[in-house]
């Protein structure tokens, strides 16, 4: 009988360690207006390229070309930009309080504001995201006030959860944006739950699930696909791919093959990559997929290209996974940067303008920050009592716990 060799597992390693030069030869980069943009009601067989493609709006001269462009205004585009820049000032001040002790914990955007501050654009009131930690972009998109985001931050006497969650775990319905979960993939499921109720009312309201790269290896994740893929539930499934988890490059999810967008194709959904760093490209593929499920054309898997630039969190030290230059060296630029230059070359922007509405911006974040801060911790005096708990967690109370608070006297 022949010897046969022992088995070995295989294990993706990353391009370049901590010290080395950055490498992303790896991601190859399609000419900026080639990808073509099919008709809402493709099959996913017929687009099966755009799962390993990038759709790419902008190009390196600022110009907006190809099937994808040509869907914002320019006041629409200078309120994206607003937004982008308010999402990056804010994350700025607030890892500064992180660092003065002012709060226990933050989770920075940076390098991706264009992802959640453009796709809550191609949204209508009424539909609702399950998103991650790393999506608050949908919360500035729609309006919500920076006041409040700063008091649950500082876990204070206005904290709209009471101190019920992290910092950075926001929730509020009347925004769209369902209560995160420290748990991750878990809001995966739970959106295309919502979606096939919404369904089943004969409602219009769409729903957004959002994933990390590395969260994908969740059986979470899997599961939602399924259950989008059967039932045609009316879902946007969105996969940010910032190429690093927690500590880990992406390959340990992806399996060093493929991309993220073909585990779509196995479901029979349409899957499509993006430029998450182009503002334009987000809005457009967005309001794509968000027409395919408004019109009971079922789900669309989307993976956001894009790159972390910061650090996981505030408890996380990037330099000891890799290189310090690697963000430097991301093809796909700075999501701000590509869109302000946009502007300018339409004639729709300035440096000027630019510089004004940076200290516009520093001064109204300054601003809820100081009001936030004003209002002082959540200490005993301001805790909620036992029925405000029950009342804060239960919309309808169930009856063994209204036998319970008839007991407690309260």
């Amino acid at each position: 009988m022949a010897k046969v060799a022992p088995l070995a597992l295989h294990v993706p390693e990353p391009a370049v360690r901590p010290g080395g030069v950055p490498d992303f030869s790896s991601v190859k980069i399609p000419k900026a207006g080639t990808v073509p943009r099919p008709d809402v009601d493709t099959g996913s067989e017929a687009i099966r390229e755009l799962a390993f493609s990038i759709i790419r709006v902008l190009n390196r001269e600022g110009e907006a070309v190809g099937p994808w462009a040509g869907l914002l205004s320019d006041d629409e585009l200078r309120d994206g930009l607003r937004d982008m820049m308010t999402l990056r000032t804010f994350d700025a001040r607030m890892l500064v309080s992180q660092r003065q002790g002012k709060t226990s914990f933050y989770m920075q955007h940076l390098g991706e504001e264009a992802v959640s501050c453009a796709f809550q654009k191609a949204l209508a009131p009424g539909d609702m995201n399950f998103p991650t930690y790393r999506q608050a972009g949908l919360l500035i998109a729609s309006g919500y006030p920076l006041v409040t985001m700063a008091c649950q931050i500082y876990s204070n006497a206005r904290d709209p959860l009471k101190g019920r969650q992290l910092p950075v775990l926001y929730s509020s319905k009347e925004h769209g944006f369902f209560t995160v979960s420290g748990n991750l993939a878990t809001q995966y499921v739970q959106a295309v739950g919502w979606a096939m109720a919404s369904a089943i009312r004969g409602d219009t309201k769409i729903s957004a699930a959002w994933i990390g790269d590395g969260s994908t290896a969740e059986s979470d994740f899997h599961a939602a696909l399924v259950f989008a893929s059967t039932y045609k539930a009316p879902v946007v499934l969105n996969i940010v791919n910032n190429q690093w988890a927690i500590s880990t490059f992406q390959g340990i999810a992806r399996g060093g093959a493929g991309t993220f967008a073909a585990r779509g194709l196995g479901f029979g959904i349409p899957a499509l990559r993006v430029d998450g760093n182009d503002y334009l490209a987000v809005y457009a593929v967005a309001k794509w997929a968000i027409a395919r499920a408004r019109s009971n054309l079922g789900p669309t898997l989307i993976e956001y290209v894009t790159y972390r630039v910061g650090a996981h969190s505030t408890s996380d030290d990037p330099s000891a996974y890799r290189p310090k230059t690697e963000s430097d060296a991301w093809p796909l630029g700075d999501p701000v940067i590509r869109l302000k230059n946009h502007l300018i070359r339409r004639g729709a922007w300035s440096e000027e303008r630019h510089r004004q509405a940076e200290a516009e911006i520093l001064e109204s974040v300054i601003a809820a920050q100081k009001e936030a801060e004003s209002f002082g911790t959540l200490h005993s005096a301001s805790r909620p009592s036992a029925r405000e708990m029950f009342e804060g967690v239960y919309a309808e109370m169930p009856p063994h716990l209204l036998r319970q608070r008839q007991r407690a006297g309260v």
